[in-house]
């Protein structure tokens, strides 16, 4: 199955303020018929690129099965990690960057490597606030959820 998953991520007040992801799935069934799913979700205190990683793991654990998908992100910060490889070297030096720094937001690399795993993937950037139909869709979702009622805890923060 040939899904497309649209995210973005939020944050208010970076990086100590509450923050939100917003995600939209499009796949079209055996009988040529579009489906779509919105799902989100808003966080008291975290970051941008929490938010960002958690829509790319919120698509992509919300299917059941095996899937080509097409991750459409305005993250560099996403989308670079795995279109320059940035991600092999931080596993290959044991989460570590650059000048032997840790690696930000481990667990949620680690949580979308493994939410990855049974997918083919490939990431396409797209230009954030430039008028993209379904970044538009996703911020909105994001920033809603990010000042909507009944915020979850983020763990990593």
């Amino acid at each position: 199955m040939h899904v497309k998953i649209y995210t973005d991520g939020s944050a208010r007040g970076n990086p100590d303020g509450p923050g939100g992801y917003g995600c939209v799935l499009h796949y079209v069934d055996s009988k040529g018929q579009l489906h779509e799913k919105e799902l989100s979700a808003g966080y008291v205190k975290t970051t941008n690129n929490r938010m960002e990683l958690m829509a790319a793991i919120a698509g992509m654990e919300a299917l059941n099965r095996p899937c080509e998908i097409e991750l459409y992100s305005d993250s560099k910060y996403l989308v670079d990690a795995f279109n320059q490889h940035w991600i092999d070297g931080w596993l290959r030096k044991g989460w570590k960057r650059g000048k032997n720094e840790p690696v930000k937001n481990v667990d949620l690399w680690k949580r979308l490597l493994k939410a990855k795993e049974p997918h083919q993937v490939t990431f396409i950037w797209v230009k954030g606030h430039d008028g993209h139909e379904m970044n538009e869709r996703c911020d909105y979702l994001a920033t809603s959820a990010a000042d909507g009622d009944n915020l979850l805890v983020d763990p990593g923060v």
